[in-house]
Formats: structure tokens, sequence, C-alpha cells
């Protein structure tokens, strides 16, 4: 860390002489006593050229060359299952980028928005050479998207109260569930899909034959062999834009909410006392409006006779499911500092939606929480912007790369499961990173002294 701070300044050094010394000429004599004035822009332009310089180190570091190396694997990886990888995201930059854990999280929130919009593009444009057949479950992504963002801002409120050693022995007790949860789920697919291939035979499978039993099994690898977007027939994008535009009506309904509270230090487009009732009526408004939403949504497919959402088993699960687990994830994935696809995809898993199902809406649901925390980053002016636009272009490239990958293995083995065990390694890995890394700063503020309750929310 010396030798480095020496190089910077021996660098830095020529280039402050040289610019006071023509500055000087300029202006006037050298022996004439400089102005206050003076002095002030000269300092100015000094910091600037620190800056410049800080900025140039952070995109050409080898640790941060390190950490796109490795942020790029954990993207393909997650795309596979439709999960956004902040949980990789976070630690992998703090850790081996040497970022401060705010630089890192705001960098994680455009990672996952490029690689969600990746695995967007990917499932409802680029495999439309299949056919028109979409497995994106658009209602479900209505019924869950306004909880799941009342949820975030829900849990972020809970993250600033709760000590930091509660909210790490909450992360490893959920997560480590899940995580065994959807490992047995991964299990149990291959399993069935093993059975399945063994009476039906490999070439049946590939000619696309399927068993019409009454058992469960075949049910649950129904279209093991197919590709995910259908067969290779017509050329057509078929997109539910009524559906798709309500989402993005949600959407701007809460970031306008979001634009009009502000933050907590009153930082908003209307005059407003920092974190005072103007603050927190805004902010409870956020629950007529998710419970509206999805009133109106619920109405809606009621009145409209619309297709049933359908497990594996060919069972129904009940509507009120996908918002709870929605609020839930969006409470958790807040006071986790994570996206909440991590935290749903295992639960839509574990009530029966399919694996290929799974992972397209997630990445729906991922793709306008992410770009929601994006635009707030955006807005109370993060710093090294351009830097994480770079990361968030090699997630975009990283998770075309899983998604085309893993669609192939599917395709040539007819496992579907591969999605499942894509989930589950990476909750497995983010657990032991964001665990680790909690530890670590629980146990310095604690040899620090620092205070280790409950704290205020303002």
């Amino acid at each position: 860390m010396k030798g480095h701070t020496l190089m910077r300044r021996a660098v830095l050094l020529p280039l402050f002489i040289l610019f006071s010394l023509s500055h000087a000429e300029q202006s006037q004599p050298i022996s004439d006593v400089p102005k206050m004035e003076e002095l002030t822009n000269t300092s100015h332009q000094w910091s600037n050229l620190q800056k410049v310089f800080q900025e140039i180190q952070l995109k050409f570091s080898p640790p941060i060359v390190r950490a796109a190396v490795l942020c790029f694997i954990a993207a393909s990886i997650s795309s596979a299952g439709g999960i956004g990888g902040g949980g990789l995201f976070v630690p992998i930059l703090a850790i081996v980028g040497g970022l401060d854990l705010k630089t890192a999280s705001t960098f994680s929130a455009f990672m996952v928005a490029g690689g969600s919009t990746a695995n967007i593009l990917c499932t409802m444009f680029i495999n439309c050479i299949h056919g028109g057949k979409s497995v994106i479950d658009f209602d479900i992504a209505l019924l869950s998207e306004p909880c799941l963002l009342l949820g975030v801002s829900i849990g972020v409120v809970c993250n600033i109260v709760f000590p930091e050693w509660l909210i790490t022995i909450l992360f490893v007790v959920f997560l480590s569930w899940t995580t065994s949860k959807t490992c047995r789920k991964g299990v149990v697919s291959w399993k069935l899909e093993s059975e399945v291939i063994r009476r039906n035979g490999l070439g049946e499978l590939e000619n696309g034959v399927r068993r019409d039993e009454s058992n469960g099994e075949n049910e649950v690898i129904k279209s093991l062999k197919e590709p995910l977007m259908g067969e290779v027939e017509n050329f057509k994008i078929s997109i539910p834009w009524t559906k798709f535009g309500a989402l993005l009506v949600i959407w701007l309904s809460f970031f306008l909410l979001y634009i009009l509270r502000g933050d907590r230090d009153g930082q908003s487009i209307i005059p407003m006392e920092p974190c005072g009732e103007g603050y927190w009526i805004l902010s409870s408004l956020q629950f007529p409006l998710a419970i509206t939403f999805t009133a109106w949504i619920l109405h809606r497919r009621e009145t409209s006779n619309q297709q049933e959402i359908l497990g594996q088993t060919g069972e129904k699960p009940p509507n009120l499911i996908f918002p709870i687990m929605a609020l839930l994830a969006g409470i958790l994935g807040g006071v986790f500092g994570i996206g909440g696809g991590m935290l749903i995809s295992p639960l839509l898993l574990h009530i029966g939606i399919p694996p290929e199902v799974t992972a397209a809406t997630c990445s729906v649901m991922v793709f306008f929480s992410s770009t929601m925390s994006s635009f707030q980053y955006l807005l109370i002016g993060m710093e090294h912007k351009e830097v994480a636009l770079i990361f968030a272009i090699i997630c975009f490239f990283a998770s075309i790369l899983g998604v085309v990958v893993v669609q192939r293995a599917i395709e040539k083995y007819g496992r579907a499961s591969l999605i499942v065990f894509s989930v589950s390694t990476v909750m497995a890995l983010s657990t032991v990173l964001i665990t680790s890394f909690g530890a670590i700063d629980v146990w310095r503020d604690y040899a620090r002294g620092e205070y280790m309750g409950f704290k205020l929310p303002c």
C-alpha cells in the first residue's frame, strides 16, 4: 500500500509542477505572491488529477481484472437458473476486487440488471427461432412483482434496524434450508429423468416421443428433449404485450413513489424533512399500492377465465401463494442485501413450477427489481458509473453464454434438472461467501467495541 502511494505521488507530482509553472508564466511573474483564488483553482485541479488517476487505477488494476473474470463465471452460472447472482458478485468485488461494501453493492445492482436483460432477450427473442412458445409465465410475474417490490422496501428498513450478527444468523439459517431443499429437488428430478430415459429409451426421447401415463413421473420431465422455446417450425415472437405493459406500469408506479420520497437524508425532488413525517407517509403508500395492484390482477384473472397456473404434477397452486412468497423473498432480499431471484426461485421450484418456467420467470422479476435499484443509485449520484457499466456488459455476455450452454445441454441430454443444480450451486456458494464476509464484519465490530444492538431506522 505504501509503495502504491509513493508511485502515485511520483506520477502526479510532475504533472502538478508543469501545470503550476505554465499557469504562472501566463498570468504573472513567478516572484509574485499568488492570489487566494489561484491557490484554490490549483488545489481543485490537483484534486481532479487525483480522481482521474484513481478512476484509471480502478478500471485496470489487477484485482479488478481478477474480479471481472470471476464475475463472468458467476454470471454464466447464475443465468442458467434465472437468478441475479448478487450473492456472488458482492463478495467477489469486496474480497477479490478490494472495493468497499457500498461500492460493491452498487456495482452488483448494475451487473444483475445486465445479466437479467440478457436472460430476457434470449428467452423472448433469440430462442424464438424454435417457434413462438415462451416459457415465461407472466401471470406468476404479475402476481409476484408488486409484493416483491414492497418486500424489498420493508427489508431495507429491517437491514438498518437489525444488528449485523442477527442478519448473518438469519442469512445462514434461511439460505442453508433453501439450499438443502433445492438440492434435494434436483436429485429427485434427476432420478425421475433417469427413470423415464431408462423406460422410454434415449432414441424415443430424441424423436420427441412422450408417453401419456397417469403417474406423475412423465409429467415431471414432459419437455425434456423439447427446446425451451418449442420446435423449430415458425419464426414468430409471441410476447403478451398487455401483461408486459402491466409489469411496466407497476414498475413505474413504485419508481415514481421512490422519486417523490427520496432518501432518509431528505434528497428528494420535493422539499421534505430528512426522515420526517412526509418521508414515512410516502413510504407507507407502498402498502396500498401493492395491495391494489395484486387485487386488480387477481380480479382480472377470475373474470377473464385465463389459463390456470399448473405445477409439474398438474396441480393448481393457490393464487395467493405467489404474492406471499414474493413478499417473503423481497423482505429477506432487502435484509440480506441481495436480489430476490435467489430466494424466490427455490420457492417456485418447491411448489412444483417446472425448472424452465422458474428460470425464465425469475429473470423477468429480477430484471424489474434490479433496474429499480440501479436507477435509484443513479439518482443519488453514485460514483464510478463507467466501471459499473463495464461490469454490467461483462455480465450481459456471460449470461448469454450460460443460457445457451444450459439450453444445449437440456436439448442433448434431456436433463431439465440442470437448472435446479445451477440454482443450488449459486445458493451454496453465496451462503459460504456472504456468511464468511458477514462473520468477519461482526468480529471486527466486536473488536472495536461498537454498538451491537438494534438501531433506529433514522
